[in-house]
This record gives C-alpha cells, sequence and structure tokens, in this order.
C-alpha cells in the first residue's frame, strides 16, 4: 500500500454510507460512528474505515484508516485509542473543533496492521466480486466485520469454505480446527453428523476435538469443560479441586449430575466432615450413595459439634475475662463525689452496657480484647446511681491512656465527665497500674 495511492471517497460510497447511517440512526446523533468499504490501493484490496458523526444539523464523513490485506502496516490519520475511552476521531479539519486534537494531522501515519481497526460494517462487500480468488471463500456467509481477518484466513485454509457451508460460522475461524479438517476426511464427517448440535450452542474447540477422537458424547463432555472452569475461576470451590484432581474431578463432575448436587450444597458437606475429621480419601465418604441423607446427616453433626465447641471456648473466654478484671480491679476509683469508674468483669456486662446506651462495646469483639490484657474496658457511672449505664471507656494496658470514651449513642460526654476521667481517674488508674507491675 502507498499512501499517495488513497484516493477520496467515491460519491457513490458517501451516499451508501450514508443511507446505511440513516437506517441504523434515524434521527441525527453526536457520537461517532464507524463504517468501512472496500476498495484497491496499489492492487492490493484494501479496507477504508471511515468516520461520521452529526452536528450542527449537519452529516460530516472522514477516512481515518486504510488496511491492506497482505500488509502488516496500516495508515490513520484524525484517530486515536484509550482503554478507557475506546477509538476517538477529531473534527478539527471539518470546522468543528476550535483547535486541533494532538493526534489530528493532515498527513497519514503509519502504524501496525493490528491497531486502530474499529467496529465497522463493511458496506460494499460485493466489490470482492472483482477478484476471483475470493470466488469460493463463502464470505457472503460472513456475518462480522473483520472482513480482511476473515479472507486471509480462507487464504491459509480454503476447506474454511465447507464451515461456513454447513452453518458452522461458530468454529470456521478456528485455525486447530480447519488444520484438522486439511489432513482428516473422517472429521469432516464426523462434523456433518453432528451438524446440528454443533449449531445449536457453542462448543469448545478442545471439547470438539475431544469428543471426535474418543468417541464420546460431545455435550457431555463440553458440560465437564464448563463444571472445570467454574471451579477453576471461583475461589470458594477451591477445597473440592484440592480433594478431586485429574480424572478424580471427572468422576466428581459425574457423580454431582447423577446425583444432582449443587458445588455449594457438596462444599458445605466437605466442610462438616472435614471439621468431623472422616477420612475423605475413601469413596463412602467422598461419594456417598445417597447424598442428601448424608449431607443432612453430616451438617447436623457438624452443628452439634460446633456449638459443644463454641460453647467451651465462650466457657474459656469468660474464665479469663473474670481472670484479667480480678487482676486489674484496683484501677477502679470508688471514691468520687460526682462520679465512680468501675471495671467490666464479664463478657454479659459488656452486652448490657452496648443494649442500654446503644453502642458497640457489647460487639466487635471487646471482650476478646480484654481477655488478652490488650485493653481494659471501664464504666463511668452518676454516684448516685451506680448501676446506670452512663459513659463506657476503653484503656490500653500498654499505652496507659484512654482510648474511647463514649456516653449513649456514641456521643461525647460533657466537660464534666471528661474531666472526671482524663484528670481524676486516668492519673489513678496509671498510678495503680504502676504499683502493679512493680
Amino acid at each position: 500500500m502507498k499512501t499517495e495511492k488513497i484516493k477520496p471517497i467515491p460519491k457513490y460510497i458517501i451516499d451508501v454510507i450514508r443511507k446505511e447511517d440513516n437506517r441504523r440512526y434515524p434521527k441525527p446523533s453526536g457520537f461517532t460512528r464507524y463504517y468501512a468499504y472496500l476498495a484497491k490501493n496499489d492492487g492490493e484490496l484494501a479496507k477504508i474505515t471511515v468516520a461520521v458523526r452529526h452536528k450542527y444539523n449537519r452529516w460530516y464523513c472522514k477516512q481515518v484508516a486504510v488496511h491492506g490485506i497482505h500488509s502488516d502496516i496500516c495508515f490513520i490519520k484524525d484517530i486515536t485509542f484509550y482503554c478507557i475511552g475506546g477509538y476517538v476521531t477529531g473534527w478539527f479539519e471539518e470546522g468543528l473543533q476550535q483547535y486541533p486534537k494532538w493526534y489530528e494531522t493532515t498527513n497519514w501515519n503509519i502504524h501496525s496492521d493490528k491497531y486502530f481497526d474499529p467496529y465497522a460494517p463493511v458496506i460494499n462487500i460485493k466489490y470482492l466480486e472483482k477478484f476471483s480468488k475470493y470466488k469460493y471463500s463463502a464470505i457472503e456467509l460472513y456475518k462480522g466485520v473483520k472482513v480482511l481477518q476473515y479472507l486471509r484466513l480462507y487464504e491459509q485454509h480454503p476447506q474454511m469454505e465447507y464451515l461456513m457451508k454447513l452453518g458452522l460460522q461458530c468454529i470456521a475461524d478456528s485455525k486447530t480446527i480447519l488444520k484438522r479438517i486439511g489432513k482428516d476426511k473422517k472429521f469432516c464427517k464426523w462434523l456433518i453428523r453432528n451438524k446440528q448440535i454443533l449449531q445449536n450452542r457453542y462448543f469448545y474447540k478442545d471439547v470438539i476435538l475431544r469428543a471426535y477422537t474418543s468417541g464420546r458424547d460431545l455435550t457431555k463432555l463440553q458440560i465437564l469443560k464448563e463444571q472445570k472452569l467454574k471451579l477453576a475461576h471461583n475461589g470458594d470451590y477451591a477445597p473440592i479441586k484440592e480433594l478431586f484432581n485429574g480424572k478424580e474431578l471427572e468422576r466428581f463432575f459425574l457423580y454431582a449430575e447423577k446425583h444432582d448436587v449443587s458445588y455449594a450444597a457438596y462444599l458445605d458437606y466437605l466442610k462438616a466432615c472435614n471439621y468431623l475429621n472422616l477420612d475423605m480419601s475413601e469413596d463412602k465418604n467422598r461419594f456417598p450413595h445417597d447424598f442428601k441423607r448424608w449431607h443432612d446427616i453430616r451438617i447436623d453433626q457438624y452443628a452439634t459439634a460446633k456449638a459443644e465447641k463454641d460453647k467451651e471456648k465462650r466457657m474459656e473466654l469468660y474464665r479469663q475475662f473474670a481472670c484479667v478484671a480480678k487482676k486489674y480491679i484496683s484501677l477502679q476509683h470508688l471514691n468520687g463525689k460526682a462520679y465512680i469508674c468501675v471495671i467490666a468483669k464479664s463478657p454479659a456486662e459488656l452486652i448490657r452496657e452496648g443494649e442500654v446506651l446503644d453502642h458497640c462495646v457489647g460487639r466487635m469483639n471487646y471482650d476478646q480484647r480484654v481477655a488478652r490484657e490488650e485493653s481494659l474496658i471501664f464504666f463511668v457511672r452518676n454516684f448516685n446511681r451506680p448501676d446506670t449505664p452512663f459513659v463506657t471507656v476503653e484503656y490500653s494496658l500498654s499505652l496507659r491512656k484512654i482510648l474511647q470514651c463514649y456516653g449513649e449513642h456514641n456521643y461525647k460526654p460533657d466537660d464534666k465527665v471528661l474531666h472526671y476521667v482524663h484528670h481524676v481517674w486516668l492519673p489513678y488508674a496509671n498510678k495503680h497500674l504502676k504499683q502493679l507491675a512493680a
């Protein structure tokens, strides 16, 4: 191709493009769209992409890219590409902008053939009738817009016509399939026998070849492939993938299909079995003959065992919490004139404090922080109402300072309370903590 061989858009081509654009967009549209037409450039078949738009009730059309069928370069002008915005065209030369964009130029630029090829319906596909070598390309059956790519593949694999006329356009662009057709006549006959199935849904190319070479059911192999991909792309199902590998994974798929087992249900079953320390290398555990029954049994056993273990953990938490509260009980301040400060002695007290004051001290693992001696929780009370929740304080043992101090609905206490907390109780608590550490 040569830039000097790029001719202006023929008037009849402009008319066809405009007619097609009016059909697609009956109302004037301000965004840019693209169309393409076929022509020759220095004797080579070329596809010229044009940009189209409306503005000020006028219709504009300009050439932006030229691709040749046998060229590894393309020519572009007034067009660029953004990863997020896609293809963008400048319209300074047409008077639609005050200033030219950085990519606009009066000359054609050279880029790699694989770039600057936006979606652009070809409006004169019959132009190919001028080329005898494409007479049997079945291009009339092609529904896409990548005409040059289609013809390049046809030149390498003429058997592409065979697939197109069989109605198998969905696999006609597969080089793997085309190469197999070129050297294996039995495969061609197999495609004819399975034409109806292949037309009705999408099949992965490796599934098609596996079905042919193994003689297995095409649809079942496709389902197995989709299930494998589902497991591979969903991290939640990793435990299933770890349990079954290789041929065992296919065995699991067949089992799940036969017993109508969802992956989510099996994952719950597997989680329960692992918690109960069952041997999952045994088929009776991996493939129970009545999955629903054994699923319910294992889930019930899991829930019972977990509840018992959680109860033991909770009891241990209460015991540890009480030990910490007893250890630091000297940090309480009970001699205040207006306020007193008492230490929380159990997780249950935190829950009550949080419910009455409507804040989160009874949740969010504050009880575990106390049990680990990371912080202590104190309740500031009015001297005359020592049992009524008023203000809650979180105190850091390592930093020896107040981390949080909130009243009802997480509101900040008034100045009198804050003075008591920071200038009366805190020095008192730090003093006694120092004595404990001595």
